[in-house]
């Protein structure tokens, strides 16, 4: 059954809801923020663990995020997964505080060429339980063809992974969970892409122990009924710029919590 999942996005130390499609390399004037917390990330963290909300991320958008993910895990051990910056270095000094490292570019190169041999060393390293693969990605419509493929760095840049049955089924030998932004509704709070969860499902519907969280667009609490019917209970739904933790005005939080209690 779909489960509403927290998420902590940090951008220079602080927590924020930003809209993807504005975040870039350099910090210029065309970023648009959303909503800064100014709470700290280790209130969220504590908030999301009474209310027993399990699979909860936290996002280190860029650098100067390390001192508030830290605070965020040390506030609640063993509960939040972390992700930004994740690699086979770092992997298992993070472990020590979170529950799973949450990897993505570092799984390519620079040039945006996935690498499997990088998911085989990281997920031996970590373990495939304890390893999250972010396929964040933005869609593409060539010759009347739609397709979903990764972004990587911020979500600027396309890979050549595109996202399918076939890809689910190769990856899911190394990590047995998969974060997916869609960087295109991300921040705007205009409605889930409808498509792109039915798509994860049909991709995923053979493969039981994968489980999929999904992040962009959410704007009301019955967003959570509408993933649930799409996706037919396969897929998390996670909520950020609607939320009135974060400034929104269009879900409540203690709905969300009621979602899960009763489902």
């Amino acid at each position: 059954m779909t489960k509403f999942v927290g998420c902590i996005d940090l951008h220079n130390g602080e927590v924020k809801q930003i809209v993807g499609g504005t975040l870039r390399d350099e910090e210029t004037s065309n970023l648009k923020t959303n909503f800064v917390s100014k709470r700290p990330s280790s209130f969220y963290a504590r908030l999301y663990h009474e209310k027993h909300i399990d699979g909860c991320h936290v996002i280190k958008l860029g650098p100067n995020n390390d001192e508030a993910a830290i605070d965020a895990l040390k506030a609640a051990p063993g509960f939040l997964q972390v992700g930004g910056g994740i690699n086979l270095d770092n992997c298992e000094e993070w472990l020590a505080y979170a529950s799973k490292i949450i990897v993505t570019s570092w799984l390519f190169t620079t040039e945006g060429d996935f690498q499997m041999n990088r998911l085989k060393q990281i997920s031996k390293q970590c373990g495939p339980e304890r390893l999250v693969v972010d396929l964040s990605c933005r869609k593409v419509v060539a010759t009347g063809t739609v397709k979903w493929v990764v972004a990587m760095n911020k979500w600027q840049k396309l890979t050549s992974l595109e996202l399918s049955a076939q890809t689910f089924q190769s990856l899911s030998m190394f990590s047995h969970e998969f974060l997916i932004h869609a960087a295109d509704v991300e921040g705007l709070c205009r409605g889930i892409e409808e498509d792109l969860v039915e798509r994860l499902y049909e991709w995923t519907k053979d493969l039981p122990n994968v489980k999929i969280v999904y992040a962009g667009g959410a704007k009301s609490i019955e967003d959570l009924e509408l993933v649930s019917g799409l996706s037919h209970g396969k897929v998390d739904l996670t909520f950020g710029s609607s939320l009135d933790l974060f400034g929104g005005e269009l879900v409540k939080f203690e709905d969300c919590c009621k979602w899960n209690e009763t489902h």
